[in-house]
Order: structure tokens, then sequence, then C-alpha cells
């Protein structure tokens, strides 16, 4: 797990090393810390596991991949900017906090 300058709005990302960026905005031990941890370990749980991918151009999640373009994703024929809790892999990472 990183600490850095994130770009706005962003407050983590899983990478496909397995590594964790966290936004150095966020205060160290506190709750929104830990939720962003648990959230950015799921994505990053199923990139290890194969259930979820990305590139540049695309995001694949369980076996179906998903147009990726200029910071927003294609699903159910529909422009959505990434993170956005419509995408079932997010859907997935925010029930973890809801544990």
């Amino acid at each position: 797990i990183f600490r850095k300058k994130l770009e706005a709005g962003i407050l983590g990302e899983a990478n496909k090393d397995g590594s964790i960026y966290i936004s150095d905005k966020i205060k160290p031990g506190s709750k929104q810390e830990e939720e962003v941890i648990k959230h950015e370990g799921k994505h990053a749980q199923d990139m290890a596991s194969g259930k979820l991918d990305y590139t540049d151009s695309h995001v694949r999640y369980n076996g179906k991949s998903y147009h990726r373009k200029d910071g927003k994703i294609k699903y159910n024929g529909k422009w959505h900017e990434e993170g956005s809790k419509a995408f079932p892999w997010e859907k997935a990472a925010y029930n973890v906090n809801k544990k």
C-alpha cells in the first residue's frame, strides 16, 4: 500500500501488480482509509484470481469485456465514469464495506 497524490476525486487505485495506491489526502488510521483499503483490496483480489482485468481500452470482468475510453467505461449500452457504482466489479468492492 502506497500513499500518493491521485487525481481529484480518486481515493484509491488497485494495480495489476497487487499494489494499492491510497490518496495522500486520506487521514492515516481513519475509517475512510480502512474502507478504501478494503475496497481496493477486493479489486486486487479479483485481478489476482483472473476475475477482473483491464487495459487502456477495456475492462474485463467475469469473462466479459467492456470498452474503456477517456475515463469512462461502456456498460449496458451507456458510458459511465470509471468507479461508477453501476459496474458489477464496483458493486462487489463496495459490498466488502457493508459486511
